[in-house]
Parts: structure tokens; sequence; C-alpha cells
């Protein structure tokens, strides 16, 4: 049984929610999101509050209901509050810089690896190694710190990489010395 799905969602004084043929949209001080609500429940918008409701009590739709309640949160803390990604970048000589709409890595490739940042996302970069994401789509803010992640993952005996801040490297002990002669 969903609880997460059957909880109202509150909408903040300064956001504007309207609901027409399936399509959600929601406006605040930072931006606009608009999503396609699933067709296995349907939205209530009365007194500042959203509910998703069921449109047949099975198990498969329960999921849904849940899966569009947090959507449609994290829509309205996206446009109204916004979301940060902090990742740094471990390693002798490694670092980045923003150019422009894309951020220029150098992280032991031959040459620099230059990521173009989709619209919606910017980035700022503080001591050349911490990279802060931030968006009001959290969903695409995710995608975009897992691709710039997946540039140079972090390794497991030194922690050469990129990783999220509040990531922990397991490390591995490595070689143990010489055999003795």
């Amino acid at each position: 049984m969903s609880r997460v799905g059957k909880k109202p969602i509150p909408i903040p004084d300064n956001t504007k929610v309207s609901y027409n043929d399936r399509i959600i949209t929601i406006q605040a001080a930072k931006g606009s999101l608009t999503r396609t609500i699933h067709p296995s429940v349907d939205l209530r918008i009365k007194d500042n509050t959203i509910e998703v409701l069921l449109k047949t009590d099975d198990r498969e739709n329960r999921a849904f209901q849940g899966l569009v309640r947090s959507l449609i949160e994290n829509m309205i803390i996206g446009v109204s509050q916004g979301f940060k990604r902090i990742l740094e970048i471990n390693g002798i000589g490694y670092r980045a810089e923003v150019q422009g709409k894309s951020v220029v890595f150098n992280i032991g490739y031959s040459s620099p690896v230059t990521f173009a940042l989709p619209d919606g996302i910017s980035a700022s970069i503080d001591k050349n190694t911490v990279i802060t994401l931030s968006g009001i789509n959290k969903e695409q803010l995710g995608q975009t710190a897992a691709a710039i992640r997946r540039l140079r993952p972090p390794e497991p005996y030194k922690g050469k990489g990129i990783k999220y801040a509040e990531e922990h490297i397991q490390r591995k002990a490595g070689k143990a010395g010489a055999a003795a002669t």
C-alpha cells in the first residue's frame, strides 16, 4: 500500500499550478516545468494542495501513485528553491574550468575533455576541483552529474577521479611488498 502517494502535496504561495489534458505545469520564481501525468492516476488541486488519485486500486497503480507524487513534489521544490549537486575531482593535476556553456576537464587524458552542459543546468567551480551543478529539474541535474562522473570514475587504489561530494570510495590495499628471497 502506497503511503507516499496518499500524502497531499502543499503548494507554496508564490507558485502557480495548472493542470489540463493530463499535463501539469508548475511556475515559480526560478522558472517553469511541465510533465505529462501517467494515465493510471489523476490529480485534484484544491486549497493550495495537490492530491494524486488512483483510477483503479491495484499494486501497479499504487506504485505509479507514489511515483507521480514524488515527481510533482520535486517539480515544486525545483521551481521554488532549485537543486544542487556537488562533485569533487581528486588527483594530481586534475582540474576543471567553465568556458561559456561547457566545462573543460583536465583529468589525466592526453587532451582536455570538453563537456557541454544541457539547457537549464549551470556549473560553478571552486578551487579548480569542486564542481557545483545547479538547476530546477532534479532528473536532468542527476543525469548531468552522472555523465560528468563517468568521464573519470574514482579508482579504488588512490581515489583518483571524479566523485560525488557525499560519496565514500572504498579503498583497496594494493600489492603487498616484494616476496622474500
